[in-house]
């Protein structure tokens, strides 16, 4: 008996303990959402007013403007104009309870004018809105003030006050219907036996997991009957992210609704997660990148969680995150084991998992032959025709060889048990993966996407093991380009190189009966650079920075040779030079992410442009003026932001570059309809953007020098035209958009018969 009483006291309480903080985050909730209802109500209101009243309150006609409060005046609500001097002009009152309404002021008002509130001096202070609950005469308001534009100083402002003594109502409401349902399961628990909750507790529990699961999945479930509220503990995790999915299924509802009214048909990420289920059925989608989007680095005794500089991590990350599957990457971070399973894996993003990861561990070895070496030293070289020569070494190539042996197999198990699954491999990396698939899942659908320029043959043959490199590519079922003219220089090369058939008027190469389509897919950045971009100011920016500067330019690299960055600081100078009268008035931020500094090329060129910084500085600076300012170091998104959004220009000048997403990036974050692009004409971005971003040939001083000042002297009209047609253009071409053009065009290859073909693994294929 006292078992049973103390299991009976421990389950009241928990009980109590639960419901009580349950009805806490209810209550909370609840009144968060009517306060929420007022707000809304009342900025629809007042918002559409200003438009209304602003010409009367203009030309100081309150007869006016007290017509037009009459159309909008009701018992429930308040609505009343103010002059400059928070002085009434007209008002709609709303009478007490019980009292006859009130006219609007002009028109015999039925009593005496309620004072002004203090928001409404705040407002037209601010020049902007004030909000806020207030009590009077013991009743409750919510009032919302919002200053009505004037060309110098606000007119005045537009007042809005609704009731809101009903919110103390609804929480008692709340608490009331928590306090019956508490004593009803007291009461109920008090019939209950130590043995039948040892039987009711496993199985209630599970059910209830699995249908949160379900719910999260989009897949309707039954709702289980739930026995006990100790149960609600287990599932926390589970209810979170169905709250979060709930949210943002809504956010992405109210977004296509919005497109819809506007009649855009503008790609979305739920577009692309709905494009994708209808295409593929739900099937993940599997990702192979050297770089994985997410690394955990040790810094201080304290595990970071870093994204990495990269083009490819800016596109796919939110391709992953609209389609959800797998992405197969090498674990870099030296806290990458710690924050994975045994496995390799872990769930992104963190806060709410919508893919998964799956780390490839290397050896030193390995990432020096593979990644450095044969990756970085042969091919980037070899296909960015920047004048630095290629080095093809045996040990590298054998290396480059292993690495994607071992991508294979891990692609391989991850695929295991997977339907004609579908495969995007990114990058130079990996151009011998795909025919390491192929062989082994022939049912697979194999795509993948260079993201670095293709040189002609001529250039491309000097690589000894190029036949190799075409035949592993040639293994996928679709190669993408940024461009055309890559597209044409691969086919060039594969019909030199190759003994296969190139049908040049649909774009495939015919080995066999295996059909391969090379096809353009220029690559953009998702709409939102970051989904919370920060607050900063662009005086908070400068004094952070510690410059006083009447222009900002920015520009945004990794330190690479193909970037251009000793030729832009060179430039820089130039353009001081010429335009002396620009000194102390304009300063240009490099932010430079380091990059293979293990290569001595990197090593070199990271001196230099360390080197070039001092002597433009020395040559044009001045004691209390610098005019690059250079930053090495890794920068996230939320660092970058504010440089964008204050910069008055920002230069991409790479001397070679397959599409460059710095530029679009700029372009997307630039909303408000200003700054400049200065961008080389030997990037992909130049093709989509070259009408009104400012094209230059990077290796011309002067010729950059002079776009530089057409930036900052560019009239506001046409500056602010151009930017506002670029940015259009990267919001409608967008990464969402990216993906289901390459999806669809994968989603039309028929599949092979799902049969593994008789070798022991990928290694075998490549002996």
């Amino acid at each position: 008996m006292r078992v049973t009483v103390r299991l009976l006291a421990a389950l009241w309480l928990a009980e109590l303990l639960i419901i009580g903080a349950f009805t806490v985050a209810q209550v909370t909730e609840e009144r968060a959402r009517l306060h929420d209802d007022l707000e809304r109500r009342a900025s629809l209101l007042a918002e559409g007013l200003k438009e209304a009243v602003e010409p009367s309150v203009r030309r100081g006609s309150p007869a006016a403007v007290a017509r037009v409060l009459r159309k909008f005046g009701r018992p429930d609500r308040r609505i009343a104009v103010y002059d400059a001097f928070a002085g009434l002009i007209a008002t709609a009152p709303v009478p007490a309870a019980g009292r006859p309404a009130s006219t609007a002021q002009g028109a015999a008002p039925a009593r005496p004018a309620p004072p002004t509130p203090p928001e409404v001096a705040e407002a037209i202070t601010s020049e902007g809105v004030r909000k806020g609950l207030r009590t009077a005469d013991g009743q409750t308001t919510y009032v919302y003030a919002t200053a009505l534009p004037g060309s110098d100083r606000p007119l005045g402002a537009v007042v809005v006050e609704l009731d809101a003594s009903y919110l103390e109502a609804a929480e008692w409401a709340v608490w009331r219907y928590n306090i019956l349902r508490f004593l009803a399961l007291a009461l109920g628990l008090g019939v209950i036996t130590l043995l039948v909750v040892q039987l009711t507790v496993t199985k209630p529990m599970a059910e209830l997991a699995e249908w949160a699961k379900q719910l999260r999945a989009g897949r309707p479930a039954r709702v289980p009957a739930i026995g006990d509220a100790s149960l609600f503990g287990p599932i926390a995790t589970e209810v979170s992210g169905l709250a979060r999915n709930l949210y943002r299924a809504r956010a992405a509802a109210e977004q296509e609704a919005a497109l819809r009214l506007r009649g855009e048909a503008i790609w979305t990420e739920e577009r692309l997660k709905q494009f994708a289920q209808s295409q593929f059925g739900g099937q993940p989608l599997y990702v192979v990148s050297n770089r994985e989007p997410l690394s955990h680095v040790w810094r201080g005794g304290k595990v970071l969680a870093l994204m990495p500089a990269s083009g490819v991590v800016s596109a796919i990350d939110p391709v992953m995150r609209a389609c959800g599957g797998v992405w197969i990457g090498h674990g870099s971070g030296d806290a990458d084991r710690e924050t994975a399973d045994e496995h390799g894996r872990l769930g992104l993003p963190p806060e709410d998992p919508r893919y998964s990861l799956r780390r490839v561990w290397l050896t030193e070895q390995e990432e020096a032959g593979y990644y450095y070496g044969f990756a970085n030293e042969g091919l980037w070289p070899l296909c960015h025709v920047v004048h630095a020569r290629p080095l093809f070494r045996p040990t590298d190539w054998a290396a480059y060889r292993d690495v994607n042996a071992k991508f294979a197999e891990a692609l391989l198990e991850e695929m295991e048990g997977s339907e004609a699954p579908m495969v995007l491999i990114q990058d130079y990396h990996f151009a011998l993966l795909p025919a390491l698939v192929k062989a082994q899942r022939p049912d697979a659908r194999v795509a993948i996407f260079w993201h670095i320029p293709w040189a002609n043959f001529e250039a491309f043959g000097i690589c000894p093991w190029h036949e190799e490199i075409l035949l592993g590519m040639l293994g996928a079922d679709l190669i993408g380009f940024h461009t055309q003219s890559h597209c044409n220089n691969f086919l060039e090369s594969a019909e030199r190189a190759l003994e296969a058939r190139i049908d040049w008027e649909h774009f495939t190469v015919v080995r066999g009966r295996h059909v391969t389509a090379v096809k353009p897919f220029p690559i953009s950045v998702a709409p939102t650079f970051v989904e919370d971009p920060p607050t900063t100011s662009r005086a908070e920016l400068c004094a952070r920075l510690g410059v006083n500067a009447e222009f900002l330019g920015v520009g945004v690299e990794r330190v690479d040779y193909t970037k251009g960055l000793p030729e832009r600081f060179l430039a820089l100078q130039r353009f001081f030079e010429l335009h002396p009268e620009y000194r102390e008035r304009l300063v240009f931020v490099q932010l430079g992410a380091p990059s293979r500094s293990r290569i001595p090329r990197y090593q070199e060129l990271a001196a230099q442009v360390e080197a070039t910084v001092e002597a433009v500085n020395r040559a044009v600076g001045t004691r209390g003026w610098k005019p690059i300012l250079y930053l090495p170091a890794h920068h996230d998104r939320h660092d970058i932001w504010p440089f964008y959004r204050h910069a008055d220009f920002c230069m991409v000048t790479s001397l070679h570059d397959g599409m460059n997403l710095v530029a679009k990036e700029y372009v997307s974050v630039r909303d408000d309809g200003d700054g400049v692009l200065i961008l080389s004409r030997f990037t992909g971005a130049a093709r989509e953007l070259r009408d009104d971003a400012l094209l230059v040939n990077p290796y011309d001083v002067d010729a950059t020098a002079r776009a530089i000042l057409d930036a900052v002297e560019m009239p506001v009209e046409e500056r602010r035209a151009r930017m506002r047609r670029m940015h259009q253009h990267v919001r409608e071409h967008n990464v969402y958009r990216w993906a289901g053009l390459l999806l669809g065009e994968l989603a039309r290859i028929p599949v092979e018969p799902g049969v593994r073909r008789p070798v022991g693994g990928p290694a075998d294929v490549l002996a």
